[in-house]
């Protein structure tokens, strides 16, 4: 036998507008993908088509988040006493930083320097989150971690896909 659904708490409200807000930035990367030729390269499909696949599965995502919300709220949300009872936000400064750094400097410095710096700053801002020290050695590690992951994407693109980058140099190998 079905149960009805659950009476809606006072929370729903805020619940629903996460809902919502995902269905709208899945209207506005739909609104986005119409701007990008969908001519179709190789493999048969466009530059459009992975723009078109994240919109679909963010609204599918965001009407699933409302509908769970208008039914009674996210029922396996996690409780305050399992963890923080509020958002730690120097960590979310830390990593909109490396963000705002790399589009800022990734003409400028390269998009593998720009790349590890974003990539420093953010995970630098999650460890300190986690109560992590932040000492000389996980800045290298950072930076070494960051310029590994960078390095061979760029590569990938520039010299395997003919898809430019900005580099640091004109060789095309930085």
């Amino acid at each position: 036998m079905a149960h009805p659904p659950a009476a809606p708490r006072a929370d729903t409200w805020s619940q629903a507008a996460v809902g919502a807000g995902v269905i709208l930035l899945a209207l506005a990367l739909g609104a986005g993908a119409l701007t990008i030729p969908s001519a179709a390269g190789y493999g048969g499909v466009g530059p459009n088509f992975l723009p078109w696949l994240v919109s679909v599965a963010l609204a599918v995502c965001g009407a699933l988040m409302l509908r769970e919300a208008l039914t009674g709220g996210f029922r396996q949300m996690p409780g305050l006493e399992e963890g923080a009872g509020q958002a730690w936000w120097p960590g979310l400064v830390w990593v909109s930083a490396g963000l705002l750094v790399n589009a800022a400097l990734i003409t400028t410095v390269g998009f593998v320097v720009g790349c590890t710096l974003c990539y420093l700053l953010a995970v630098q801002g999650l460890r300190r989150a986690a109560g992590q020290s932040a000492g000389m050695r996980s800045l290298g590690v950072d930076v070494a971690s960051g310029a590994a992951i960078a390095a061979p994407v760029f590569w990938v693109f520039t010299q395997f896909l003919g898809i430019s980058l900005p580099g640091l140099t004109t060789t095309g190998w930085i």
